[in-house]
């Protein structure tokens, strides 16, 4: 097989992506077509340059990308979205102007379609079919009717709150003069790939955000899909919905899961209704739109707020029987199948008292410093915790010895990477109405960085230590001769890399110590040994909750399952007690025993590591959104709980909960047409034919439509 240029560039970043990411999963790749046309449609779109990277690293076939035409300019970039046969799209913001004068809304209740201008040259700067787009992203409109200089008409009226306080202050506000750009190239190049058998790439969201949903879905996908098919009837365009699930995904060494749904098949009848225009064309990219949607819901976890995605998150891990660990991939699958039964019994008043007491359960963990997976290991206390915790220390301290060259070496790097980052995500806040923290940028400026400096460092390196080889005569380097710079720059390499590895294990064994400093303190043993029992009581009241409402939605709930039930339920011993052993007082401990490193799982993360902060938001600030958050995340509060209540758990009922652990390893498929029923299809209405609009982020407080 022929080799091309966007091979090469593929893997030399899969290779940085396998350097910054932890892990990488794939999930359903195999449902990828071999051959034919495809769309592939990505949300959310949480990770901006990254996500195609990652998408095209995990793709059995070549994907060509839909790419601003200001990013393609960049020189860099640019270069790089050209190997990989990317298609510019020129966006109207990118060719917008400052407007003269101020523009404000002379009657809103009776004329919000008509825009007012102090000082302004209506005639001059714009023209119909151009827009005018108020600052920082607050929205945009269709210019419909230039009256005067000072008068023009929109063709929809603003309904963002900031907007409409902008627009209706006395002095007026600034705005850009957007003109109407004609896409008719980047839908004839789309054709083309579609035509050749090709695969296309695009994030219907538009711009790029750090939040916990998708966000309303622009209509340009369709009207390539279906433009596609209406111009050639011999077509067959299949839409593949991706999901981009990230753990900490700003994070160096974080987790990522890529997940590949089902092909979509267009409906010959949609394609007959696109041709005929008007009405029917509208109508049938909304119908379309709509199936998409449905498409993206089932690969992706939506939750309305942060609130319900961390009460998701820990009834899973509570749900999670503890002998058995997730994989990536089924992580995501059960938090969407929590999702979906959740937002079905949300009204419940058991749920709802549930919810309230796992909140209260998951601010204990946060000032006890534990995670989930950590408060049954906090049972075992005495000379093994103590060995266990001497043992971890030395192993800390002896990979922090071992690493620290390659820390020296990398540190620089670290630092420029991690302010410049940092730098452009407050650029990217102020600049958008729909990014909370901006942490949707910050990957992807590490990567740049270090992709930019990293050389220029490690040549630093390489030519001072040339220098001191040559003073020294370090005759085991200057034997190489002319090659003696490749091989001290391959020596480099291979410390940093192997720095990272060890990274990586000395971070597992650092979360270990603090369950087993815990374990050994007397004075905190009957407050663990309270928090044990309150986690056995939620595991077993949920877990009887879920057997209750599960078959009420999903006919199959035994029948399918993400961990097949064993063929004889094992009694697991209670986590409130250490595992039994001989009587005899006389017994020693092995050395095996005594270093019994799987007793806490260092070597392995947890699945509970994966998600205890979701997405992009800071756990250091009690992950509450500032500034940009939702409207509805503050109806939720942490409620005090009756801890009373919760910890008198009996030994009875613990007992009980241990002879269902079987029952605790999984939950029912959802149904194959609609994966999570309780989300409704927003309502989609194509308002206008001026085709795909590039990558305009709009507010998530408007209707979603397009």
């Amino acid at each position: 097989m022929l080799i091309t240029l966007y091979d090469i560039v593929v893997v030399f970043f899969g290779f940085v992506l396998d350097t910054f990411f932890r892990e990488i999963k794939s999930r359903g790749s195999h449902k990828i077509p071999e051959e034919g046309p495809l769309i592939f449609v990505a949300a959310p779109h949480a990770n901006q340059f990254v996500d195609p990277l990652i998408l095209m690293r995990n793709s059995k076939r070549p994907i060509s990308f839909l790419i601003a035409e200001k990013s393609m300019k960049r020189k860099y970039v640019g270069t790089i979205a050209r190997s990989l046969h990317a298609i510019p799209v020129i966006r109207p913001q990118d060719s917008g102007v400052p407007g003269k004068g101020k523009i404000y809304l002379s009657d809103r209740k009776n004329e919000p379609l008509l825009i007012s201008g102090i000082g302004t040259k209506f005639t001059e700067q714009l023209k119909v079919g151009g827009q005018i787009s108020l600052p920082n992203d607050r929205g945009s409109s269709e210019v419909t009717d230039i009256i005067s200089d000072t008068k023009l008409k929109i063709k929809k009226e603003f309904k963002d709150l900031k907007a409409l306080e902008m627009l209706t202050q006395p002095e007026g506000t600034t705005y850009n003069c957007l003109p109407h750009i004609d896409q008719s190239k980047v839908y004839q190049a789309v054709f083309e790939v579609l035509n050749a058998g090709g695969c296309v790439g695009i994030f219907p969201e538009g711009g790029s955000h750090d939040r916990t949903e998708i966000l309303p879905l622009k209509a340009g996908v369709t009207i390539m899909a279906l433009g596609a098919m209406a111009a050639n009837s011999k077509l067959n365009v299949k839409i593949v919905p991706c999901g981009l699930n990230y753990f900490h995904a700003h994070q160096f060494r974080s987790r990522a899961v890529v997940e590949f749904g089902s092909p979509i098949l267009i409906p010959r009848e949609l394609v007959e209704k696109y041709r005929k225009g008007g009405q029917n064309k509208r109508d049938a990219c909304s119908d379309l739109l709509g199936i998409i949607y449905n498409g993206l819901k089932t690969v992706t976890v939506n939750t309305p707020d942060y609130e319900t995605l961390m009460v998701i998150q820990a009834a899973r891990r509570l749900y999670r029987p503890e002998h058995h660990k997730l994989e990536l991939p089924e992580v995501m699958e059960l938090n969407r199948r929590f999702v979906g039964g959740y937002m079905n019994f949300k009204d419940d008043l058991r749920v709802q008292q549930m919810n309230k007491e796992v909140m209260v359960y998951n601010q204990q963990l946060k000032n006890y410093g534990l995670k989930d997976h950590q408060v049954q290991k906090t049972a075992y206390g005495g000379f093994r915790a103590l060995f266990l915790l001497l043992h971890r220390i030395f192993l800390l301290i002896l990979w922090s010895i071992l690493g620290f060259p390659g820390m020296i070496l990398g540190f620089p790097i670290m630092v420029i990477a991690r302010v410049i980052s940092a730098k452009k995500a407050k650029e990217a806040v102020k600049s958008s109405s729909v990014k909370v923290k901006g942490r949707d940028v910050l990957a992807t400026w590490k990567l740049l960085v270090a992709l930019g400096v990293t050389p220029i460092f490690y040549g630093i390196y390489t030519l001072i230590i040339l220098v001191i080889a040559y003073n020294n005569n370090w005759r085991f380097i200057l034997n190489f001769g002319i090659l003696s710079p490749i091989v001290v720059f391959i020596i480099l390499s291979v410390i940093t890399y192997g720095t990272m590895r060890l990274a990586d294990t000395g971070l597992d064994i650092y979360r270990s110590l603090r369950p087993l400093f815990l374990s050994l303190l007397p004075w905190s043993k009957s407050s663990i040994q309270n928090l044990r029992q309150i986690r056995e009581k939620l595991a077993f009241d949920l877990t009887e909750l879920i057997n209750e409402l599960g078959p009420k939605i999903y006919p199959d709930f035994d029948a399918a399952r993400i961990v097949q039930e064993s063929k004889k339920a094992s009694r697991s011993p209670s986590p409130s007690r250490p595992p039994s052993r001989p009587s005899s007082s006389l017994r020693l401990l092995s050395l095996t025993d005594l270093m019994d490193d799987k007793l806490f799982n260092w070597e392995k993360a947890e699945d509970s590591d994966y998600d205890d902060v979701f997405f992009f938001l800071d756990k250091h600030d009690g992950g509450k959104i500032t500034g940009r958050s939702r409207s509805n995340s503050s109806s939720r509060r942490l409620s005090s709980g009756k801890d009373g209540a919760s910890s008198s758990a009996s030994l009875t009922r613990v007992n009980s909960f241990n002879s269902i652990n079987s029952n605790l390893e999984a939950f029912t498929q959802l149904p194959k047409t609609n994966t999570i029923s309780s989300f409704n299809v927003p309502e989609v209405r194509i308002t206008d034919d001026d085709g795909y609009q590039g990558d305009k982020e709009n507010s998530i407080q408007t209707k979603k439509n397009v």
